[in-house]
Protein backbone atom coordinates (compact mmCIF):
# COMPACT_ATOMS: atom_id res chain seq x y z
CA UNK A 1 0.00 0.00 0.00
CA UNK A 2 2.63 2.52 0.96
CA UNK A 3 5.14 1.46 -2.08
CA UNK A 4 1.85 2.09 -4.24
CA UNK A 5 1.08 5.29 -2.66
CA UNK A 6 4.45 6.56 -3.39
CA UNK A 7 4.02 5.98 -6.79
CA UNK A 8 1.09 7.90 -7.46
CA UNK A 9 3.16 10.93 -6.55
CA UNK A 10 3.53 13.86 -9.54
CA UNK A 11 7.30 14.11 -10.61
CA UNK A 12 8.86 16.98 -11.81
CA UNK A 13 11.73 17.14 -14.47
CA UNK A 14 13.50 20.14 -14.40
CA UNK A 15 15.73 20.93 -17.60
CA UNK A 16 14.87 17.54 -19.22
CA UNK A 17 16.90 17.06 -21.94
CA UNK A 18 18.54 13.71 -23.26
CA UNK A 19 18.91 11.99 -19.73
CA UNK A 20 15.69 13.23 -18.68
CA UNK A 21 13.35 12.22 -21.27
CA UNK A 22 15.11 9.15 -21.42
CA UNK A 23 13.81 8.59 -17.28
CA UNK A 24 10.60 10.45 -18.62
CA UNK A 25 10.24 7.52 -20.95
CA UNK A 26 11.64 4.49 -18.68
CA UNK A 27 8.86 5.62 -16.04
CA UNK A 28 6.02 5.45 -18.57
CA UNK A 29 7.88 1.84 -20.27
CA UNK A 30 7.89 0.81 -16.85
CA UNK A 31 3.99 0.67 -15.79
CA UNK A 32 4.18 2.31 -12.80
CA UNK A 33 3.34 5.72 -13.73
CA UNK A 34 1.19 7.41 -16.23
CA UNK A 35 2.27 10.64 -18.17
CA UNK A 36 0.02 13.02 -16.76
CA UNK A 37 1.84 12.25 -13.26
CA UNK A 38 5.00 13.67 -14.62
CA UNK A 39 6.03 17.23 -15.32
CA UNK A 40 8.46 18.13 -17.72
CA UNK A 41 10.15 21.58 -18.02
CA UNK A 42 12.56 23.28 -20.27
CA UNK A 43 13.78 26.72 -21.29
CA UNK A 44 13.17 25.74 -25.20
CA UNK A 45 9.41 23.35 -24.92
CA UNK A 46 9.77 23.06 -28.41
CA UNK A 47 11.42 20.43 -28.23
CA UNK A 48 8.93 18.51 -25.37
CA UNK A 49 6.29 18.94 -28.17
CA UNK A 50 6.61 15.00 -28.67
CA UNK A 51 5.89 14.40 -25.06
CA UNK A 52 3.08 16.95 -24.64
CA UNK A 53 1.02 14.82 -27.33
CA UNK A 54 1.75 11.59 -25.12
CA UNK A 55 0.08 13.21 -22.34
CA UNK A 56 2.91 14.73 -20.60
CA UNK A 57 2.43 17.85 -18.61
CA UNK A 58 5.29 20.47 -20.69
CA UNK A 59 6.28 23.93 -19.20
CA UNK A 60 8.89 26.73 -19.34
CA UNK A 61 7.54 27.28 -15.26
CA UNK A 62 9.97 25.53 -13.05
CA UNK A 63 8.02 27.11 -9.75
CA UNK A 64 4.77 26.34 -11.34
CA UNK A 65 6.03 22.61 -11.62
CA UNK A 66 8.03 22.04 -7.82
CA UNK A 67 4.51 23.61 -6.68
CA UNK A 68 2.42 20.98 -8.10
CA UNK A 69 4.41 18.32 -7.35
CA UNK A 70 6.10 16.12 -4.22
CA UNK A 71 9.13 14.33 -6.25
CA UNK A 72 11.49 17.10 -7.79
CA UNK A 73 14.76 16.06 -10.38
CA UNK A 74 16.75 18.47 -10.93
CA UNK A 75 18.22 17.87 -14.61
CA UNK A 76 20.23 21.03 -15.10
CA UNK A 77 24.06 21.18 -15.88
CA UNK A 78 26.14 22.66 -13.27
CA UNK A 79 26.46 26.32 -14.17
CA UNK A 80 22.97 26.35 -13.67
CA UNK A 81 21.90 24.48 -10.84
CA UNK A 82 22.66 27.69 -8.92
CA UNK A 83 20.50 29.97 -10.46
CA UNK A 84 17.39 27.13 -10.79
CA UNK A 85 17.56 26.50 -7.40
CA UNK A 86 17.54 30.55 -6.12
CA UNK A 87 14.66 30.17 -8.65
CA UNK A 88 12.47 27.37 -7.11
CA UNK A 89 13.59 27.80 -3.61
CA UNK A 90 10.35 29.96 -2.03
CA UNK A 91 8.20 26.84 -3.56
CA UNK A 92 10.21 24.35 -2.00
CA UNK A 93 8.91 22.76 0.88
CA UNK A 94 9.74 19.84 3.62
CA UNK A 95 7.16 17.38 2.16
CA UNK A 96 9.41 17.49 -1.27
CA UNK A 97 12.03 15.14 -2.02
CA UNK A 98 14.68 16.77 -4.22
CA UNK A 99 17.09 14.55 -6.31
CA UNK A 100 20.02 16.55 -7.92
CA UNK A 101 21.02 14.28 -10.94
CA UNK A 102 23.64 17.33 -11.37
CA UNK A 103 27.36 16.12 -12.26
CA UNK A 104 29.67 17.54 -9.55
CA UNK A 105 27.45 19.46 -7.33
CA UNK A 106 27.45 18.32 -3.53
CA UNK A 107 24.77 17.69 -1.27
CA UNK A 108 26.25 20.44 1.08
CA UNK A 109 26.79 22.88 -2.25
CA UNK A 110 22.56 22.56 -2.98
CA UNK A 111 22.21 23.08 0.86
CA UNK A 112 23.49 26.17 0.74
CA UNK A 113 21.11 27.54 -2.03
CA UNK A 114 17.69 26.13 -0.49
CA UNK A 115 15.71 25.56 2.71
CA UNK A 116 17.42 23.62 5.06
CA UNK A 117 14.31 20.92 5.96
CA UNK A 118 14.32 19.42 2.42
CA UNK A 119 15.06 16.26 1.59
CA UNK A 120 18.29 15.89 -0.76
CA UNK A 121 19.11 12.87 -2.45
CA UNK A 122 21.92 12.68 -5.61
CA UNK A 123 21.37 9.96 -8.11
CA UNK A 124 23.06 9.35 -11.66
CA UNK A 125 21.04 7.37 -14.29
CA UNK A 126 22.14 6.63 -17.60
CA UNK A 127 20.11 6.78 -20.96
CA UNK A 128 19.47 2.96 -20.98
CA UNK A 129 16.65 4.08 -18.02
CA UNK A 130 14.35 4.55 -21.39
CA UNK A 131 14.69 0.74 -21.78
CA UNK A 132 14.26 0.39 -18.18
CA UNK A 133 17.84 -0.86 -18.02
CA UNK A 134 19.90 1.68 -16.27
CA UNK A 135 22.46 0.97 -12.78
CA UNK A 136 21.34 4.53 -11.09
CA UNK A 137 24.11 4.78 -8.09
CA UNK A 138 22.35 6.87 -5.37
CA UNK A 139 23.41 8.76 -2.52
CA UNK A 140 22.13 11.16 0.31
CA UNK A 141 23.68 12.17 3.52
CA UNK A 142 22.28 9.59 5.46
CA UNK A 143 21.98 5.48 4.29
CA UNK A 144 18.74 5.53 6.63
CA UNK A 145 17.07 8.17 4.95
CA UNK A 146 13.19 8.29 3.84
CA UNK A 147 14.10 10.24 0.70
CA UNK A 148 17.12 7.93 -0.11
CA UNK A 149 14.57 4.79 0.48
CA UNK A 150 11.98 6.51 -1.91
CA UNK A 151 14.67 7.60 -4.65
CA UNK A 152 15.77 3.84 -4.92
CA UNK A 153 12.09 2.98 -5.52
CA UNK A 154 11.51 5.03 -7.97
CA UNK A 155 14.77 4.18 -9.89
CA UNK A 156 14.30 0.49 -9.19
CA UNK A 157 11.19 0.88 -12.06
CA UNK A 158 13.79 1.76 -14.66
CA UNK A 159 16.66 -0.65 -14.40
CA UNK A 160 19.22 -1.36 -10.83
CA UNK A 161 19.85 0.92 -8.49
CA UNK A 162 22.89 0.77 -6.25
CA UNK A 163 23.54 2.89 -3.00
CA UNK A 164 27.17 4.47 -2.57
CA UNK A 165 28.92 7.03 -0.72
CA UNK A 166 28.73 11.00 -1.81
CA UNK A 167 32.58 10.48 -2.47
CA UNK A 168 31.78 7.96 -5.07
CA UNK A 169 29.44 10.16 -7.27
CA UNK A 170 32.21 11.22 -9.87
CA UNK A 171 33.79 8.34 -10.15
CA UNK A 172 30.04 6.17 -10.46
CA UNK A 173 29.18 8.77 -13.33
CA UNK A 174 32.33 8.36 -15.21
CA UNK A 175 32.16 4.80 -15.08
CA UNK A 176 28.61 4.36 -15.71
CA UNK A 177 27.08 7.30 -17.73
CA UNK A 178 29.84 8.29 -19.38
CA UNK A 179 30.94 4.33 -19.50
CA UNK A 180 28.04 4.46 -22.00
CA UNK A 181 29.75 6.27 -24.51
CA UNK A 182 33.49 4.01 -23.56
CA UNK A 183 30.96 0.91 -24.84
CA UNK A 184 29.69 2.60 -27.57
CA UNK A 185 32.74 3.39 -29.46
CA UNK A 186 33.97 -0.12 -28.21
CA UNK A 187 31.14 -1.68 -30.21
CA UNK A 188 31.37 0.85 -32.97
CA UNK A 189 34.94 -0.12 -33.40
CA UNK A 190 34.12 -3.86 -33.51
CA UNK A 191 31.94 -3.32 -35.87
CA UNK A 192 34.59 -1.10 -38.08
CA UNK A 193 36.47 -4.28 -37.58
CA UNK A 194 34.01 -6.54 -38.96
CA UNK A 195 33.15 -4.48 -42.25
CA UNK A 196 37.02 -4.80 -42.71
CA UNK A 197 37.15 -8.41 -42.60
CA UNK A 198 34.17 -8.37 -44.96
CA UNK A 199 30.75 -7.31 -43.48
CA UNK A 200 28.25 -5.06 -44.64
CA UNK A 201 28.19 -1.79 -42.24
CA UNK A 202 24.73 -2.91 -41.16
CA UNK A 203 25.84 -7.11 -40.65
CA UNK A 204 28.85 -5.84 -38.75
CA UNK A 205 26.99 -3.34 -36.78
CA UNK A 206 24.19 -6.27 -35.91
CA UNK A 207 26.76 -8.73 -35.10
CA UNK A 208 28.95 -6.41 -32.63
CA UNK A 209 26.07 -5.06 -30.88
CA UNK A 210 24.04 -8.11 -30.14
CA UNK A 211 27.63 -9.52 -29.23
CA UNK A 212 28.05 -7.20 -26.83
CA UNK A 213 24.17 -7.60 -25.68
CA UNK A 214 24.88 -11.35 -24.68
CA UNK A 215 28.45 -10.73 -23.18
CA UNK A 216 26.88 -8.45 -20.45
CA UNK A 217 24.04 -11.15 -20.50
CA UNK A 218 26.30 -13.64 -19.32
CA UNK A 219 28.23 -11.92 -16.58
CA UNK A 220 24.90 -10.38 -14.89
CA UNK A 221 22.75 -13.74 -15.25
CA UNK A 222 25.54 -16.12 -14.33
CA UNK A 223 27.45 -13.46 -11.53
CA UNK A 224 30.48 -14.37 -12.75
CA UNK A 225 33.71 -12.26 -13.36
CA UNK A 226 34.63 -11.46 -17.19
CA UNK A 227 37.89 -13.57 -16.99
CA UNK A 228 35.55 -16.83 -16.42
CA UNK A 229 33.51 -16.01 -19.42
CA UNK A 230 36.50 -14.87 -21.34
CA UNK A 231 38.05 -18.57 -20.57
CA UNK A 232 34.81 -20.51 -21.88
CA UNK A 233 35.61 -19.31 -25.02
CA UNK A 234 39.91 -19.17 -25.27
CA UNK A 235 41.56 -22.00 -26.73
CA UNK A 236 45.21 -22.42 -26.92
CA UNK A 237 46.87 -21.32 -29.75
CA UNK A 238 43.47 -20.09 -30.80
CA UNK A 239 42.08 -16.88 -32.61
CA UNK A 240 40.75 -15.47 -29.62
CA UNK A 241 43.46 -15.42 -26.92
CA UNK A 242 45.66 -14.29 -30.21
CA UNK A 243 43.36 -11.08 -30.61
CA UNK A 244 42.90 -10.84 -27.19
CA UNK A 245 46.78 -10.68 -26.86
CA UNK A 246 47.03 -8.17 -30.04
CA UNK A 247 44.69 -5.89 -28.42
CA UNK A 248 46.35 -5.29 -24.99
CA UNK A 249 49.62 -5.32 -27.08
CA UNK A 250 48.24 -2.07 -28.44
CA UNK A 251 46.59 -0.87 -25.13
CA UNK A 252 42.96 -1.37 -25.39
CA UNK A 253 42.42 -2.53 -21.27
CA UNK A 254 44.97 0.58 -20.15
CA UNK A 255 43.14 2.80 -22.96
CA UNK A 256 39.90 2.29 -21.12
CA UNK A 257 40.85 2.54 -17.93
CA UNK A 258 42.63 6.00 -18.07
CA UNK A 259 39.49 7.20 -20.32
CA UNK A 260 37.29 6.22 -17.03
CA UNK A 261 40.13 8.13 -14.86
CA UNK A 262 39.94 11.17 -17.16
CA UNK A 263 37.04 11.81 -16.98
CA UNK A 264 36.10 11.38 -13.30
CA UNK A 265 38.75 14.36 -13.03
CA UNK A 266 36.88 16.04 -15.20
CA UNK A 267 33.59 15.60 -13.38
CA UNK A 268 35.38 16.38 -9.94
CA UNK A 269 35.86 20.20 -11.12
CA UNK A 270 32.79 21.17 -13.09
CA UNK A 271 30.63 22.77 -10.56
CA UNK A 272 34.14 24.55 -9.34
CA UNK A 273 35.02 25.39 -12.48
CA UNK A 274 31.64 26.80 -12.79
CA UNK A 275 31.25 28.43 -9.61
Amino acid sequence: MEKDREMKKTISIIGCGNIGTAVANGFIKSGHYSPDKIILTRRNVKHLHHFQEQGFVVSTDNCAAVSRSEVIILMVTPSQIVNVLKEINSSLTKNHLLISVVSGVSIDEIKLNIKSDVQIVRAMPKTAAALCESITCLTSKSQNDSGLSHAEKLFNTIGHTLRIDESQMAAATALGACGVAFFLRAIRAASQGGIEIGFHSDEAFTIAAQTARGAATLLLEHDSHPESEIDKVTTPQGATIAGLNEMEHQGFSSALIKGITTSTGKIENLFKKNK
